[in-house]
């Protein structure tokens, strides 16, 4: 069954890679995307796709859940994801939010990553969330905070510059 999260003002919904090749294509080149989550050197609709299949597609057949496409339920425009990794390094779920720097600002990551809670614990059973953010994206961290998540140490992946702060959440 496809996943369908409804809010006061946005609706998310599973990603596809037919559906959102172009709106990932966006986002993953977005200057704050590049800026906060770093490069994944998309370029193409075709690399969307392919990203999105190999990546998401496989997060939700292994895993049960993924990133969501966020839209604005007033006009279905595409405005973001946010959903739960499960990384092989990591034991409890990821979640994170991406917005096109269009529609930051307004509350959107807050109220999309608050309903992805929300389904994690309450549909998926799920009793503990982490995130891992740059200590340098204030944006994030605040977010991250506001929603619950506290810091519990770093998080080092070899290919980064720095150490990425790892925050968790119990229910």
């Amino acid at each position: 069954m496809a996943v369908s999260i409804q809010t006061q003002r946005l609706h998310l919904r599973e990603l596809s890679p037919l559906h959102d090749a172009a709106n990932m294509l966006a986002l993953l080149n977005d200057p704050g995307f590049i800026a906060g989550i770093g490069d994944r050197n998309v370029r193409s609709e075709a690399q969307a796709r392919d990203y999105l299949a190999n990546w998401h597609g496989a997060q939700y057949a292994t895993a049960g859940f993924g990133h969501y496409a966020i839209e604005l339920r007033e006009t279905g425009g595409f405005i973001g994801t946010a959903g739960l990794i499960q990384r092989a390094d990591l034991a409890l779920p990821d979640i994170g939010y991406a917005l096109l720097s269009a529609h930051q600002g307004r509350g959107y990551a807050e109220e999309a990553a608050r309903a992805v809670m929300a389904h994690a614990r309450d549909t998926l059973g799920l009793r503990a969330l982490c995130a891992i953010v740059s200590p340098g994206n204030a944006g994030s961290v605040r977010l991250l905070e506001k929603l619950g998540l506290r810091r519990e140490g770093d998080y080092v992946i070899a290919a980064e510059r720095e150490p990425l702060a790892y925050y968790a959440i119990a229910f």
